[in-house]
């Protein structure tokens, strides 16, 4: 995250630096790990991502086809700055996991305790599901003349994870 940081700040900040950062949301959609065939729609068929703690983490989503538009069109169309490349609904995980489940048909995830969470997951994944927020788009919007085909990830998830 320093890193990411770091380059956010050097893009805003360094004079006669002519640069554009995109932040995408969490990839879904063909070829990407939350796919029919992806790595994580695999663990979520098995059950082996649980909602941890309170699984109140915001996590915003992009479909990987709305993320490639939004690239064309921030060079095209983009001033320096920085943009969130991420659908209309930033969700809980407590909401979007179970709602992973059922899209692809496979039972809803279990639910654990953070502190167990820990051990299998550390302090970082922890915070992933019950602390960090998520992003929104509207300046993409405005400024890169973009705007997703897919706007909810509760309607991707059921029809464009093939």
């Amino acid at each position: 995250m320093a890193a990411i940081r770091y380059l956010e700040d050097t893009v805003r900040t360094t004079r006669g630096l002519q640069a554009l950062a995109l932040r995408y949301g969490n990839f879904y959609g063909p070829g990407t790990g939350i796919a029919n065939d992806g790595f994580m729609v695999d663990l979520v068929r098995k059950r082996k991502i649980p909602v941890v703690g309170n699984g109140a983490g915001i996590w915003s989503f992009v479909h990987i086809q709305d993320a490639a538009r939004a690239t064309v069109s921030s060079v095209t169309h983009g001033a320096p700055g920085l943009y969130n490349i991420v659908d209309d609904e930033p969700a809980p995980v407590s909401s979007w996991l179970p709602a992973l489940a059922d899209a692809v048909g496979a039972k809803r995830p279990y639910a654990v305790p953070a502190w167990l969470g820990r051990f299998a997951i550390g302090e970082g994944g922890v915070s992933m599901m019950s602390g960090v927020r998520g992003g929104a788009n509207g300046k993409a919007k405005r400024e890169l003349g973009w705007q997703p085909t897919c706007p909810s990830w509760r309607r991707g998830f059921v029809e464009g994870l093939g």
